[in-house]
């Protein structure tokens, strides 16, 4: 089973994009920063990481997509921003920052499920 980690710091959010992924069959993770999903990344090894990237604390979306992708251990980890900075400056920073796709908030859920179904094969 394909599993799925959606960082985002509103409850809201991650229950929005979880509920939109259960049409398939994937085990979710949640993480509420980017602190916490570095961590999650680097112990369950997520198939795809769903991150938003105005977060509080000290690692923004950005900040942990960039640790992830710099560290051999998790370079190769999958990584979609979902965010409501939808300016091309603000995708061009994420995909520079090493996010492999861009979404912006609302979001399409038809478009989430097959972007998702087409990173996981």
């Amino acid at each position: 089973m394909k599993k799925i980690l959606i960082v985002d710091d509103q409850l809201q959010i991650r229950e929005l994009v979880e509920v939109t992924l259960r049409v398939a069959d994937y085990r979710i993770l949640q993480a509420k920063s980017g602190e916490e999903a570095t961590e999650i990344v680097k112990a369950e090894k997520p198939d795809l990481t769903i991150m938003d990237v105005m977060m509080p604390g000290v690692i923004d979306g950005l900040e942990a997509t960039r640790i992830l992708k710099n560290d051999p251990e998790t370079k190769d980890c999958t990584i979609i921003m979902l965010t409501a900075k939808g300016q091309e400056a603000d995708r061009e920073k994420g995909l520079e920052a090493g996010a492999d796709g861009y979404f912006t908030k609302p979001f399409s859920p038809l478009d989430l499920i097959r972007k998702v179904e087409e990173v996981l094969g």
